[in-house]
């Protein structure tokens, strides 16, 4: 049988399915969140299930938000079967499905009117956001938040009407404090270094263009806490919809397939309060800088260092790419050597245990997470999980060249093909810029390290430019496998 996925059908459900332990109506909004993707649906919104479903903290439903029209969409197919999602946690051993209620409405995707009103609500009291890398407005050379970027430039000119997640933020943060409302908790949930800051920054950088006054009240007055958020969340495709289907008997519009394992560490900075995430696994801490910092270079810079390879090689999934030893080699040789002297340990975690763990979660063959997916944006993301690492081992003296083979595997793959001579799809929104400055590198590879606001201090770097440039050629002349060779035999 075949149950097609709504409030009304929550009853009829497989026995093999869980469903929500609470009466949907019992659920009040208290979250508004911006960017209702996989990642969100997997991560936030099943703590939050979680939670209710124990019986707790009822009055912090979800509210879904976007200023993407593309959105909308996603939109009409979660009003579709009433906001709910089924979420599918997949392991080597087993899978098991579960259908999370924590989303009670979602507004139409560039409503602005609509959002400033939820977020007048003195009910919402925290604004979360998805919203990927790319979403804060960085600017790549000096990895700062950029006022003058077009779209912030509007929304400090026409706050009454903004565009943007971060003008939207200030817009609602002024209406509340006219009214005499407290200000809500603005959470990052992105994988950004010291993401609580950068989204202050964010916020306070278009109060600026408004007024100063207004820029220090939401300084001293709002908190931004810093989290660090972990479950690996490949994008949906029919291939996901079948497998649910076919395993499960739910007819689900998006189904997210997920892994088993999941982190959320959180600092506990909520005046205006917040649900008792502890009682369902969320670690409260005075500090998340030593895991976040851990995260991104380890799991997320992992994931770039198989990424470019394994695509050159046209290998489709990651699995496939841990099961290449040349790949597998090289992610455990630079992370052991490379990566991880630059990580100090956060309380409690042997980081050798944690490296094997993440290799682990990217050989799963059931995940189906896409090469495709890692190597997207790369352009925001060497600078955030890659070039961070590289100023640091320069810093102190020490090679890099793993670290710089690995962006000119990026390089290699701006290029536009694989190594069979397939063409590589535009994935990354600076493709153009990239796939000039790729295919010039391949006569003078220093003219992609000309890219000064990706790379930064490296650019600069006779060591680092000396690297780079051994290893694209080496590339470009030898091939994939035989440079991943040679770097695994010290001759890189």
């Amino acid at each position: 049988m075949v149950v097609k996925l709504s409030a009304s059908a929550l009853g009829q459900m497989p026995k093999t399915v869980a469903v929500p332990a609470y009466r949907r109506g019992d659920l009040s909004a208290g979250v508004l969140h911006f960017g209702v993707g996989n990642f969100h649906r997997a991560h936030q919104a099943v703590y939050l299930d979680e939670l209710f479903s124990a019986g707790h903290n009822r009055d912090w439903g979800i509210v879904g938000a976007s200023v993407r029209a593309a959105d909308d969409e996603i939109r009409e197919k979660l009003k579709g079967q009433d906001w709910l999602s089924t979420v599918v946690e997949q392991e080597a051993e087993a899978s098991s499905a579960r259908v999370t209620g924590a989303m009670i409405d979602y507004i139409k995707p560039g409503d602005g009117a609509a959002i400033l009103q939820k977020l007048a609500d003195p009910a919402i009291r925290i604004v979360a956001m998805t919203i990927t890398e790319g979403g804060y407005y960085i600017d790549p050379a000096t990895q700062k938040f950029d006022p003058a970027h077009p779209d912030i430039a509007y929304d400090g000119a026409h706050i009454d009407a903004p565009k943007t997640v971060f003008g939207l933020i200030v817009a609602g943060l002024m209406r509340r404090r006219a009214a005499g409302v407290a200000p809500f908790t603005v959470m990052s949930c992105d994988n950004i270094p010291g993401n609580g800051h950068v989204t202050e920054n964010a916020v306070v950088g278009v109060a600026h263009l408004v007024s100063a006054e207004l820029a220090a009240w939401i300084r001293a007055n709002v908190a931004f806490p810093n989290s660090m958020v972990d479950r690996i969340t490949p994008a949906t495709t029919e291939r996901e919809r079948k497998s649910l289907l076919d395993n499960f008997g739910v007819d689900d519009n998006w189904p997210v397939f997920c892994e088993a394992f999941r982190q959320w560490v959180l600092e506990d900075k909520f005046p205006s309060g917040r649900p008792a995430l502890e009682k369902v696994g969320v670690e409260f801490v005075a500090d998340v800088a030593p895991y976040e910092l851990m995260k991104i270079r380890i799991l997320n810079g992992g994931h770039a260092t198989i990424a470019y390879p394994a695509a050159l090689l046209d290998i489709h999934f990651v699995h496939e790419g841990m099961e290449e030893p040349l790949i597998r080699d090289f992610l455990a040789k630079l992370t052991k050597e490379e990566i991880m002297p630059t990580v100090p340990p956060p309380p409690g975690v042997a980081l050798e245990d944690y490296r094997q763990l993440i290799e682990r979660r990217f050989a799963n063959p059931k995940i189906g997470d896409t090469m495709t997916r890692l190597c997207l944006d790369g352009s925001n993301r060497q600078p955030k999980f890659i070039l961070p690492t590289v100023a640091d081992r320069l810093k102190h003296g020490a090679s890099a060249a793993g670290l710089a083979l690995v962006s000119a595997l990026w390089c290699r793959y701006c290029h536009g093909e694989t190594e069979s001579g397939k063409t590589i799809a535009p994935n990354d929104p600076s493709w153009d810029r990239l796939q000039g400055m790729a295919r010039k590198a391949k006569a003078e590879p220093a003219a992609f390290l000309a890219m000064g606001d990706i790379f930064g201090e490296a650019a600069k770097s006779p060591v680092y430019i000396a690297a780079f440039t051994k290893a694209l050629n080496h590339v470009w002349t030898q091939g994939v496998r035989a440079t991943l060779g040679a770097y695994l035999q010290g001759k890189l």
